[in-house]
């Protein structure tokens, strides 16, 4: 098991709890955002990731439903080397209505994976593999 190192800046903020294979993020204030804002939501963590590893930050299924929110970089990234006491994960959103997002409210999800390995391309005229009939298509006709 992987045992990542974290650093609550809010100590009334919920602790992080696993849902199915990501982990849900709160928003660590209470945070009116206005219809046609942008604003970095504070998630109240600093986190050290392992070493090779970056994490995958997502809006819940239930952010835009329930607060008319659009993530704004979807999916966020958040590597290794962001893992200071000062480097506060936000969630960087989009509102479509007014709002209020409230402290311990869970309004996004992370995983971590395993860094994509430096990739060397080889430059071909043909891949030599049956084509599946452009973008958009799933190969049935």
């Amino acid at each position: 098991m992987k045992q990542l190192k974290i650093k609550y800046l809010n100590v009334t903020l919920e602790h992080i709890k696993q849902f199915g294979t990501w982990y849900d993020l709160r928003c660590s204030i209470d945070i009116k955002i206005k219809k046609g804002e942008h604003k970095l939501i504070p998630l109240g963590v600093c986190i050290q990731l392992p070493k090779n590893y970056e994490a995958l930050l997502v809006s819940r299924s239930s952010a835009f439903k329930n607060y008319g929110l659009i993530q704004t970089n979807a999916p966020g990234i958040i590597d290794e080397s962001y893992s200071g006491n000062d480097d506060q994960w936000f969630f960087s959103v989009y509102a479509t209505r007014d709002i209020i997002v409230y402290k311990n409210d869970r309004i996004c999800q992370f995983r971590i994976l395993k860094k994509q390995p430096k990739l060397k391309f080889i430059e071909v005229d043909n891949l030599k593999n049956l084509s599946r009939g452009g973008h958009g298509s799933t190969g049935i006709k």
